[in-house]
């Protein structure tokens, strides 16, 4: 029998290498598919990893900005807007406080189940940047936000942030998993990890403008000894002041938007999803070079697309594959696992991160003699507790999850997490303020070293293509509820029992303890998830034979009667 005619397409250069001619001699699409993702699984270490890196992390670097400056911003707008409270003037109302940070979270909700499961339809790229707009407009719209006889202040932030929630939110699916399907899998955990570790530099970010604006503005502040005593210049500076750092938010993501709108698609979406051989294979080179996208021969690749789509062993997409999928109990344990550990987590962790300012005030990073004082103290509060804590938990994860595993760094983290949470409930009242500054430092710290940072990884890995982006928003989604009860159910109880208008918070440390309960559940979610460590994502969506993690059924086989009709009569007989 003759050799196969080897077609040859157009394209390429020697800085686009045209991938198609290398494995054009190969007529099985699923082989093509195999060898095209082994060059991403097995490619070394190198600038376009890097550059996925960049373009992710500032996304989070955002996110995290909008996130947390938020605590800052509120104690400015109570100096602002409510001089004339008759209760704690210049002090934001508690309801007000947890409407505008409970507004994020909820769009936050949305923007992760919706972008999650459109990036599974319509495909990663297409999505890609749209969410990162949609940030950059409502951050810029709540920096010119002002009071009207119509529409409160409170109103008008809490309807921007909600659409700022909605970006951020779709920010989480897409970063993980563009990140993870385009990661060399021996360091794909620190990719994604370094991705998230952004989070800690856009909190010091934050924290290191509020910095900035407060030293600004710092003759105007001096001026007024209290909050409630702020008027005049003093009151005109701290409105400059947190439409400054709110404003800010939109300058990283500024910079980050043109290269999320040319980033390719991920070669797994076109492979698994769209089913186009031809193109993810000549993507996988795009990527590596730089570009925005293959350029393979037209012809020869819709002529393949057609003849590959009913070869490819890999299901297809749909309503009712995902759902006969997701009831099996190996892959909804699974599901279960990635999203209630995220859950329980983020009860504690936005617990904690969005209400800093009462724990500051616990430990006296919350006073001063005036105004510039009282800010200038919090933002430095903020940045002991970020650089103490937050940033090295992200980076040592960055630095071992590859090599100690996601697992173990999860579970090891909410292990000790519920014995400092349990400490600080049932000692506080003989702690002193270093002592309780030090075991909440160690708390960030292991939050970051730890299921904070896992749970973010380990849900862009697990799942298989066409269900990996829904799969991760869900899991992402549960977190921001638990955050949602942290702040309107749990955090309120801090204040049980003062006196009306005091800023005490007597049931601080049952709040602690409840936490604790929430911590203590999550070592038992955790065992649900699979250690991803130094496997494929194929290997880990059952998709290899011959592997630990192999489903038939998450796997197409060929009929026996495509193989007989691909073997030539003569030899049937024979």
């Amino acid at each position: 029998m003759a050799a196969p005619r080897v077609v040859k397409t157009s394209g390429g250069n020697a800085a686009f290498h045209n991938f198609h001619n290398d494995f054009g001699h190969i007529a099985d699409p699923n082989e093509r598919r195999r060898l095209a993702l082994a060059e991403i699984d097995k490619a070394p270490f190198g600038w376009y990893h890097v550059r996925a890196i960049m373009v992710a992390g500032i996304g989070f670097f955002t996110d995290a900005y909008d996130l947390f400056a938020v605590n800052m911003v509120t104690s400015m707008l109570g100096v602002v807007f409510w001089q004339n409270a008759i209760h704690s003037p210049g002090k934001i109302p508690s309801n007000a406080d947890t409407a505008i940070k409970v507004a994020t979270s909820t769009g936050t909700v949305i923007g992760q189940v919706g972008f999650g499961i459109l990036a599974d339809i319509v495909g990663r790229k297409k999505m890609y940047g749209l969410e990162l707009i949609l940030i950059i407009f409502a951050t810029v719209a709540q920096a010119l936000s002002a009071h009207s006889p119509a529409c409160s202040i409170v109103g008008v932030i809490v309807f921007w942030r909600v659409l700022m929630g909605i970006g951020i939110g779709g920010d989480y699916p897409l970063s993980s998993i563009i990140t993870s399907e385009f990661a060399t899998t021996k360091w794909r955990g620190a990719m994604m990890g370094s991705v998230f570790a952004m989070q800690g530099i856009g909190q010091f970010a934050a924290a290191i403008v509020a910095l900035v604006v407060t030293q600004a503005y710092k003759s105007s502040l001096e001026t007024s000894p209290s909050v409630d005593k702020c008027h005049g210049a003093c009151v005109a500076s701290v409105d400059k002041m947190w439409r400054i750092v709110i404003g800010f938010g939109a300058v990283p993501g500024c910079i980050a938007l043109y290269y999320r709108l040319t980033i390719p698609e991920t070669p797994r979406y076109t492979f698994d999803v769209d089913r186009d051989v031809i193109q993810a294979s000549s993507d996988v080179e795009a990527f590596k070079a730089g570009e925005s996208k293959g350029h393979p021969d037209e012809i020869t690749r819709a002529q393949a697309k057609e003849d590959d789509a009913q070869q490819l062993e890999v299901p297809k997409a749909s309503w009712a594959d995902f759902f006969g999928w997701i009831k099996k109990w190996k892959n909804g344990k699974v599901l279960l696992g990635t999203a209630g550990s995220w859950f329980l987590l983020d009860v504690a962790f936005y617990g904690l991160g969005l209400n800093n300012s009462i724990i500051l005030t616990q430990i006296g990073y919350a006073h001063g003699g005036n105004v510039y004082e009282i800010f200038f103290n919090q933002a430095v509060g903020n940045l002991i507790i970020t650089c103490a804590g937050a940033i090295p938990g992200y980076w040592v994860t960055v630095a071992t999850v590859d090599t100690l595993g996601r697992k173990p760094i999860q579970i090891v983290g909410f292990v000790i997490l519920t014995a400092i949470f349990i400490v600080i409930g049932f000692a506080y009242h003989v702690l002193n303020g270093k002592a309780l500054l030090a075991l909440y430092v160690l708390a960030q710290f292991f939050m970051n070293f730890g299921p904070n940072s896992t749970t973010f990884i380990v849900p862009g890995e697990c799942f298989p293509t066409r269900y990996r982006s829904s799969a991760h928003g869900i899991s992402a989604a549960s977190g921001k509820i638990g955050a949602i009860i942290a702040q309107v159910l749990i955090g309120p109880l801090r204040t049980r029992g003062a006196k009306p208008g005091s800023s005490d918070s007597p049931w601080l440390n049952h709040v602690m303890q409840i936490y604790s309960v929430f911590m203590f559940a999550g070592i038992f979610t955790s065992f649900l998830i699979p250690e991803t460590k130094r496997k494929t994502l194929e290997q880990l969506a059952g998709e290899v034979e011959g592997t630990p993690e192999f489903d038939p059924d998450n796997v197409r086989a060929r009929t026996v009667e495509k193989l007989k009709a691909s073997v030539p009569s003569g030899e049937k007989t024979a």
